[in-house]
């Protein structure tokens, strides 16, 4: 069996709901997303996931992914990685995608980085590093983590620049896996909120 990464983005917060750059700050969940992170659980818990038998998890430390690790029911087997630590936006914690452009007009992420945090290359690294340990046995793994590293890492999956993160938009408490296609990685699923209309 070809390994494959199943990803999993944290329930909704308040920063997440407003559109601010969210990466060390430890905010947590609203209601919201713990809910769909109960429901995400449920969903893995059926066909055709059948509760993922013999899959490896790590899980991002934060409480927004950690909790929404362990409200899916995978706390217990799941481990924390710094690998998984959303971007680290700097000078722009807390902002939303206004606001840095009112200071820094014509600003990209994928391209520019951030000041006083992790470029882009800084990001596709850590990526690159979760990659290889998917690949690394002939089990499926799952993580728990946030939107722009799971972005970065489905391109390095797919051997794109990170930058191509920003062609796949991500949302919170989407299920998304990444596999193989004749040999080749491919997208299997990409940001399914299915299991958020029950």
């Amino acid at each position: 069996m070809a390994p494959r990464i199943l990803l999993a983005r944290h329930g909704q917060t308040a920063w997440s709901q407003l559109g601010k750059h969210t990466g060390r700050t430890d905010v947590p969940m609203l209601e919201e997303g713990k809910r769909g992170a109960k429901l995400l659980g449920e969903r893995l818990a059926r066909d055709p996931w059948k509760g993922l038998p013999g899959v490896e998890v790590r899980t991002s430390p934060l409480v927004r992914a950690s909790e929404s690790c362990d409200l899916a029911g995978f706390g217990a087997q799941a481990e924390p990685w710094d690998a998984l630590l959303e971007w680290d936006y700097g000078d722009y914690e807390g902002m939303t995608p206004a606001e840095i452009q009112a200071v820094r007009p014509g600003w990209l992420i994928w391209r520019d980085g951030v000041p006083g945090g992790e470029s882009v290359a800084d990001i596709a690294a850590r990526a690159d590093e979760v990659v290889e340990w998917a690949r690394s046995a002939e089990r499926d793994v799952l993580v728990f983590a946030h939107g722009h590293i799971l972005r970065t890492l489905a391109a390095r999956w797919l051997g794109f620049e990170a930058s191509f993160g920003a062609r796949i938009r991500l949302e919170p408490t989407s299920l998304s896996v990444l596999g193989w296609a004749y040999g080749s990685p491919a997208l299997e699923r990409w940001n399914d909120t299915g299991h958020l209309d029950a």
